[in-house]
């Protein structure tokens, strides 16, 4: 996992691509390369995993000279390509690198139906001057860019545009609608004027100042593909056999490889798993906790823990932390992250990069192919089981700035309404924000994320499965759970859900109350004073002071704005 970055056009240059690359350094600080030519530079900040040799360094040039490649992520199945591949070209490397290049060259955008892995990657043709780049099917691995007649600008983080000299100027829709309906925006959008993203399972090319966007990954057709009904015992069995490999492939590691564990089920299977699998009881486990009771999950991570023997390194957050280490995160993330759970999350990346640990495994996913979430058990999907007022205030928001907000509205593929709910959440929703919070949380720390569940198999071939292998007796994840209360004690295995918690919601009104009077005494002097109506914002957190507060989001939000602030 890495960071890539370039500029094609006639203001390209090697001091533009130098703030780039320094940028981002945190990506990878293992080595620095670049390419610059007429018109054209590349750059890359390489965090070694696979053949740590500067062999496998980028960018990464064919043996002809022809193509060159800047890569950024893990190609899960490149030893099984490479056979493949090699009666066609001479290899050199034992990187996934140079497997990647090697069936670009082979079969061009078709090579992107063949790869298990999480990617963004981009390939110049010296001869035909044409720019061809690529993100993995669901957007783990991120690819920024901005253009205009004269300049195709690409980046692994925004804050890497900026540096190359784009303007940094507020996409006021999207904050507008982030305040109104908490959206993070569209799979192309960010929350910067100028700035987009290439949709995860999209490919782009770039030729004589001429950008065109395709879609590459059909997700509906493959869900099609997969739809009959087959015996539980059956879609339980090939479900194991399909995790069991997901899991191998994401150990092909030349550094030590660890697990994030909370005390769900989704992430005890995980351990549960990386033990049969890797047959090793010496792999790192990972937590954090607050010394908060109501919050942590301490007393059932350590009861798995108990059941393996794996070592756990438990990570400790203090709220008298939490003002840096909030500014820190805000300059990772550069758009609006998810609270201090992030910021929890982040200190286990930096104790892993302590203890020599380079890559951690994580349950995301499980939640979204299985149906994990308390509103797909409400038809009507109108108000979440537990909350009665809405977790945003409108009515702080300035009239005008109001009316810039959009409700978002997303595609419904299917006849099924819960199918519909998983494919907002897989594709425009939790998956898009958590990926992105996590690539960031674990790059700051020059450490590496995967995520088994992930695997494009596991995610087809649940999400195609009945709605009552899904959800049963009104016990969510079923399939799932009976597959973990095989390895498990059911105390684990049927636990409830709960979500990654912090006493955010106490902090906020206590401990941190100052912090978050400072952050709207900014706001209050900044150029975004008027997006909001200053009189009802204060009323609103003078309420919240005074006990209305059910949920904290909404404080956050107004937080996160005036982080990003200080980079301005």
């Amino acid at each position: 996992m890495c960071g890539i970055a370039g500029i094609i056009g006639r203001k390209a240059s090697e001091l533009l691509l130098d703030k780039m690359l320094f940028a981002q350094k945190h990506r990878g600080p293992d080595f620095t390369g670049k390419y610059c030519a007429e018109s054209i530079v590349l750059g890359h900040n390489r965090l070694s995993i696979i053949d740590l040799s500067e062999d496998a360094n980028q960018p990464f040039f064919s043996t002809d000279k022809r193509y060159i490649l800047v890569f950024n992520g893990e190609i899960y199945n490149y030893l099984e390509l490479k056979i493949a591949l090699a009666k066609d070209y001479h290899f050199t490397t034992k990187s996934d690198t140079e497997v990647l290049l090697a069936a670009y060259i082979k079969w061009g955008k078709h090579c992107l139906e063949k790869l298990n892995g999480m990617f963004s990657f981009a390939v110049w043709d010296t001869e035909t001057k044409k720019l061809f780049a690529a993100r993995d099917r669901f957007g783990v691995k991120p690819f920024y860019y901005s253009f205009n007649d004269t300049k195709f600008s690409f980046a692994s983080e925004i804050k890497t545009l900026f540096a190359a000299g784009i303007l940094k100027k507020s996409n006021n829709q999207v904050w507008a609608s982030y305040f109104s309906f908490g959206s993070y925006g569209l799979p192309n959008e960010t929350f910067w004027e100028g700035v987009h993203q290439l949709p995860g399972g999209h490919f782009l090319e770039y030729q004589h100042d001429k950008l065109t966007i395709e879609k590459w990954y059909f997700f509906e057709e493959e869900i099609n593909k997969h739809q009959k009904t087959l015996p539980f015992e059956e879609v339980k069995a090939t479900y194991h056999k399909l995790l069991e490999d997901s899991i191998k492939l994401r150990f092909r590691a030349d550094v030590p490889v660890g697990f994030n564990i909370s005390g769900g089920v989704d992430s005890s299977l995980l351990l549960a798993f990386v033990n049969r699998v890797q047959n090793n009881k010496n792999i790192n486990a990972y937590t954090f906790y607050t010394n908060n009771k109501e919050y942590d999950e301490l007393p059932w991570v350590e009861e798995m823990i108990s059941l393996t023997n794996n070592p756990l390194n438990k990570v400790l957050l203090e709220v008298d932390d939490i003002e840096q280490l909030a500014l820190e995160m805000s300059v990772l993330q550069d758009e609006p992250f998810g609270g201090i759970p992030t910021i929890a999350y982040g200190e286990i990346f930096k104790q892993a990069k302590k203890d020599g640990v380079k890559v951690l495994l994580d349950g995301q996913g499980m939640d979204e192919q299985w149906a994990g979430y308390d509103y797909y058990l409400n038809k009507n999907n109108s108000v979440v089981q537990g909350v009665t007022k809405s977790p945003f205030r409108t009515t702080i928001l300035n009239t005008k700035f109001l009316k810039l907000a959009k409700k978002p509205m997303y595609p419904k593929p299917f006849s099924d309404e819960v199918l519909n709910l998983q494919y907002r959440d897989l594709f425009y929703t939790k998956i898009p924000r958590a990926l992105r919070f996590n690539d960031r949380v674990s790059m700051g720390a020059s450490t590496e994320l995967r995520e088994p569940f992930l695997d494009y198999r596991l995610v087809e071939f649940a999400f195609a499965q009945p709605l009552d292998y899904k959800i049963k007796n009104g016990i969510q994840k079923y399939l799932l759970r009976q597959l973990a209360s095989e390895r498990l004690s059911d105390s684990i295995s049927f636990t409830p859900k709960r979500p990654l918690q912090t006493p955010q919601r106490e902090w906020l009104g206590n401990e941190l109350k100052e912090f978050v009077n400072l952050q709207l005494d900014k706001i209050d002097s900044s150029i975004y004073e008027d997006w909001f109506n200053k009189k009802a914002l204060k009323q609103e957190w003078e309420n919240y002071l005074n006990g209305d507060n059910n949920s904290s989001f909404y404080i956050w939000q107004w937080v996160s704005l005036s982080l990003i602030l200080n980079d301005e």
